[in-house]
């Protein structure tokens, strides 16, 4: 009987077959997912923690300290620490991890407290950490760790860092800076490195603005048996020994001059020129 039914039928048988396959298809992996899901947690959520959905506040990691709370604190730890570098940078870490900017201006701060102590081993690591991490590349920074370099006695560690990071640019590197490296030679007697230095100054004609400086080479140059330089250096920068030489207060004064005859020359061409506007009315 079945063989003759006609293909309508035995479409309709093939759909139903399909449907019950696929039911117990369904229902065999809904029992194995039963199987193997996991247990629920057996943690409960506190009254003390946030819902899921809710955003953590910045305060609850400290931003509600103030600034001056935060100096005081990494300073006091500065002085507390020893003289691991390991440590240091990790204290200097900790504290600037949550800062939205790096704090320089905190920074600079400490330093200057750091020097007031004489603290001068760390304030050099304060200054190569920063540097270490791409901040504080100024000037400013740079004649600072010289100085603590310096005065904690690693001059040719300060020799290093001159040539490498300022010494090559001598046409443009402020003389107050090329004021402390000549000092700094001076002191430590590397007057070869000094004359060096201030060859290399004149050679971009720029001139010493202090007399004590110009006395520093000429002691250089005696020292070394070089006399003859000696007395040219005294004789090229000999106004700066006489009260005839230009001084702030004589530049200032010539500064003055030329603006009030700029302000009279202006007075005059407006004059001028109110009086030819009222002839042509």
């Amino acid at each position: 009987m079945w063989r003759f039914r006609s293909p309508r039928i035995s479409n309709l048988v093939g759909r139903l077959s399909l449907i019950k396959v696929s039911d117990v298809k369904v229902q065999h992996q809904r029992c194995c997912h039963s199987q193997v899901s996991p247990p629920p947690s057996s943690l409960q959520q506190t009254k003390c923690d946030p819902p899921p959905d809710t955003l953590v506040p910045r305060s609850y990691i400290g931003e509600n300290v103030s600034r001056k709370d935060k100096n005081k604190y990494l300073y006091s730890t500065l002085l507390e620490l020893n003289d691991s570098k390991e440590a240091v940078y990790g204290a200097l870490d900790a504290w600037v991890a949550w800062e939205q900017n790096f704090p320089i201006a905190s920074l600079k701060t400490i330093l200057n407290s750091l020097e007031k102590e004489q603290q001068w081993h760390r304030v050099v690591q304060v200054i190569k950490w920063m540097l270490s991490k791409g901040q504080g590349m100024t000037m400013g920074t740079y004649g600072q760790l010289i100085r603590a370099l310096d005065m904690d006695h690693r001059v040719e560690e300060a020799h290093k860092f001159w040539e490498m990071k300022i010494g090559s640019d001598l046409h443009s590197v402020p003389w107050q800076l090329c004021h402390l490296m000549i000092s700094v030679y001076y002191r430590n007697n590397m007057l070869e490195d000094l004359v060096k230095l201030f060859k290399g100054l004149e050679a971009f004609d720029r001139k010493p603005r202090d007399k004590s400086i110009v006395q520093k080479v000429a002691n250089a140059y005696e020292m070394l048996g070089l006399v003859k330089e000696k007395e040219r250096v005294l004789e090229k920068y000999s106004h700066l020994f006489t009260e005839e030489g230009p001084t702030k207060t004589h530049r200032r004064n010539s500064f003055e001059s030329k603006k009030h005859m700029y302000l009279t020359k202006e007075k005059g061409r407006e004059n001028q020129s109110g009086k030819a506007l009222s002839e042509e009315k």
